[in-house]
């Protein structure tokens, strides 16, 4: 059997002229014009026109005028330069001049048309994904995720690292998100858990002497979903023996710095900035700033304290001001509308108070009746504002709370202002992460990376006297407001982890329940070890300026966690329930 092809549909040039050549592929579109049939032809490498002459040969023009959309076919034919050429086609310079065609399969019509810019809405493309996969956006983000991963296996392993597969049927964690759980039907009423992150074994693997692994796996999350979360994700999970955190920071910076110049061709020669989880929540209100622009917070609290009467501010915790250069020309509608903005119940702000500066330097503000032009020009100079500026202002009773949504209407701001560039990219590492939170819902502090993650240790005597001010040597990248992967440096020393156990709540009993398994590894001589995981779907997301990682994942779950292409999740018959020794209770039932 001769082959399907001897080049794919992007291949062929001026060069191919005059050769008889095969292809097979998608019939993209076609169009009937005089005497003759010109069918684009599609596969994963590119298009080539097709062209069938009705005065040589009509029989195959005929055939070839009864193929519909996505028909699959095989033409052969000879190279011809094309007399119009197309420069938007890397094939545009040619076409092929047909004398045999085979319809290999024929094709319904598809339900949106496969072309760049589709027809399709997001769900009937995702119940339809293997047909929006054809589309070139959708594939170029496949093909950009592979090098990626190729790129990330070429610089780990230069740099000494093991490429190690974890289990994915583990123990459930009652740390951090929620597990999805597997019932087991040979260990009736136990259930394993999907790993949420290979963190425990990747430490095992450290005290096993591994001493550099990493592994692009699969994690599990239970949790809410949106642009930037799916319930099943991919990390770059890595994990290294005998390292401080610099050493884990040089490591994984020279990994990011290694993407961008192979992948898009960018050299990103400084070293990342730095800075600490206080400076960002006070500056930016997030631990994962976006620094492509500037716009600090600068808090006021003190300007308006010099002249009281205005009781929304003189009974605020917190006062904090953005300045958005040159935008003092600002209508009432805008104001307006960046008001409506910030008073939504998903950021939750009391108001907005705005201030301009004139080109004469004096200020107008909504709030003249309560403050003198002295305290107006103590504003724009702690703001350092010039004319032509717009000083936007939110208070609020709790000061993390405002901060956050200051950071949603600098965002906002920053926006309008074309000031978020996705060709612009600005990397940093956030550090010193505060080692625990407090939860309403537990009633207790919680670690707010993990169990694992060693305290600084200037802090450590703080376990004992004021644990929630413990700061923990942990680090996040960050590249335009997304956290590209985070890591810590773990703790190896068994009496400092039982004492991280008793500030977290745990008993001795539970403690040993859920991770007796490492803390007996680490009865065995625990190395310093620390590490980091990369978000692939995030860092992908970025790289192809992309508003969802769903756009980079083959198989994604829409925004209620359902693959509406496999109608899953799905009801288990019976015969599987029983198996399994399951009852399901519906729910609303006692």
């Amino acid at each position: 059997m001769e082959d399907y092809r001897t080049h794919t549909c992007g291949e062929l040039r001026l060069a191919n002229n005059g050769e008889t050549v095969t292809l097979a592929g998608w019939v993209q579109r076609t169009r009937k014009m005089g005497g003759m049939t010109f069918v684009d032809m599609r596969d994963r490498y590119g298009i080539t026109q097709i062209v069938f002459e009705e005065t040589s040969n009509p029989k195959l023009c005929e055939q070839a005028n009864k193929l519909g959309r996505e028909y699959v076919i095989q033409v052969m034919g000879v190279v011809s330069e094309r007399t119009s050429k197309n420069k938007n086609l890397p094939t545009g310079d040619i076409e092929i001049i047909a004398n045999g065609m085979k319809v290999l399969n024929i094709a319904q019509t598809p339900p949106f048309t496969i072309e760049d810019q589709s027809d399709g809405g997001d769900d009937l493309r995702m119940k339809y994904r293997y047909l929006d996969l054809r589309r070139t956006p959708v594939r170029k983000n496949l093909e950009l995720r592979h090098r990626m991963t190729m790129e990330v296996r070429r610089y780990l392993d230069s740099m000494g690292f093991l490429e190690i597969e974890t289990p994915m049927l583990i123990g459930s964690t009652p740390e951090g998100a929620r597990d999805f759980v597997v019932p087991s039907r040979m260990n009736p009423g136990q259930f394993y858990a999907l790993p949420q992150s290979p963190q425990t074994l990747k430490q095992l693997l450290m005290v096993s002497g591994m001493d550099r692994y990493f592994q692009i796996v699969k994690c599990f999350r239970d949790e809410d979903l949106r642009a930037d979360r799916q319930p099943e994700f991919t990390q770059i999970d890595c994990e290294m023996s005998f390292v401080t955190q610099e050493n884990v920071l040089q490591t994984f910076e020279g990994m990011a710095k290694h993407l961008f110049k192979e992948i898009r061709g960018i050299e990103l020669k400084d070293a990342f900035p730095r800075m600490t989880w206080a400076d960002a929540m006070k500056y930016y209100g997030s631990d994962k700033p976006d620094t492509r622009f500037d716009m600090k917070f600068v808090e006021l609290k003190d300007v308006f304290a010099k002249a009281p009467g205005f009781s929304v501010f003189d009974e605020a915790k917190y006062i904090g001001g953005i300045c958005a250069t040159g935008q003092a020309d600002y209508t009432r509608k805008q104001l307006d509308q960046l008001t409506d903005f910030v008073k939504r119940p998903q950021i939750g702000a009391k108001g907005l108070v705005y201030a301009r500066v004139l080109d004469d330097g004096c200020v107008k503000s909504s709030v003249d009746k309560f403050y003198d032009s002295e305290v107006l020009n103590a504003l724009r100079v702690k703001m350092n504002a010039n004319p032509g500026d717009l000083i936007l202002i939110l208070y609020g009773e709790d000061a993390m709370k405002t901060r956050k949504q200051l950071c949603e209407l600098r965002l906002e701001m920053g926006s309008r202002m074309g000031l978020r560039d996705k060709n612009k990219f600005s990397l940093l590492w956030v550090i010193d992460f505060p080692m625990f939170e407090w939860s309403e819902e537990e009633g207790r502090l919680m670690a707010t990376h993990h169990p694992f993650t060693h305290p600084k240790d200037e802090d450590i005597p703080l376990l004992d006297t004021d644990p929630a001010a413990v700061r923990a040597d942990a680090y996040d990248m960050v590249c335009n407001g997304v956290e590209v992967g985070g890591g810590s440096i773990r703790i190896h020393d068994p009496e400092l982890q039982d004492k991280m156990f008793r500030v977290l709540g745990f008993t001795e009993e539970r403690a040993q329940e859920q991770f007796g398994f490492l803390m007996n590894a680490f009865k065995y001589g625990a190395p310093p070890h620390g590490g980091l995981a990369y978000g692939l779907d995030r860092w992908v997301s970025l790289f192809a300026g992309l508003d969802s990682i769903r756009d980079c994942i083959a198989f994604p779950k829409n925004n209620s966690g359902r693959d509406v292409m496999l109608d899953a999740p799905a009801k288990l018959d019976q015969k599987q329930l029983d198996e399994l020794y399951l009852d399901i209770k519906q729910k609303g039932n006692e």
